[in-house]
């Protein structure tokens, strides 16, 4: 996979952003390509190199964004009681930096919040996982934050039990 400067592209970590430069390095007597990826918040430079895949990706496509609606509008998952087995199994479906997981662990984290209190873990995850998906939404729609933050709330209200689908 090939990146050039003013692509957007989505990192597994740090969500969405832009590759604003590539940069040869040596580190640790080796001399190893970096695209420069600027996200919301920070510069992150990440090598190319066998793991550039699961780094990585271009962003989901409008029409890929779709078919990803009925995850979010759709029944959650059961999650683990126990916080650790939570953390964990989170934690192991956002290994793969796809769309796809980020729509899972919100929906999954969105119903079993319906019955228990989320702790700082399960927060974080979530805020992590919404901030990443957001971003790659509103590129894919050309909207707002704040746009794609109201439908991606809409979406997760209309999964939750005992609420009829708009």
């Amino acid at each position: 996979m090939t990146f050039n400067t003013g692509d957007p592209v989505v990192h597994w970590t740090y969500g969405f952003g832009h590759v604003v430069g590539k940069e040869e390095r040596v580190i640790a007597g080796r001399k190893t390509l970096y695209y420069a990826i600027l996200t919301r918040e920070l510069t992150v430079w990440v090598p190319v190199d066998s793991l550039l895949d699961t780094r990585l990706r271009p962003p989901t496509s409008l029409d890929g964004f779709k078919n990803l609606f009925a995850i979010l509008t759709g029944k959650g998952e059961p999650l683990p009681e126990n916080r650790q087995e939570r953390k964990v199994m989170l934690l192991e479906r956002l290994k793969d930096g796809r769309a796809a997981s980020l729509c899972q662990v919100l929906r999954n984290l969105a119903t079993y919040q319906q019955a228990h209190a989320l702790n700082e873990v399960d927060m974080g995850l979530m805020k992590r996982s919404r901030e990443s998906l957001l971003g790659e939404w509103c590129h894919a729609f050309s909207i707002t934050a704040v746009e794609a933050e109201a439908e991606l709330q809409r979406m997760l209200e209309a999964g939750y039990p005992g609420r009829s689908k708009r």
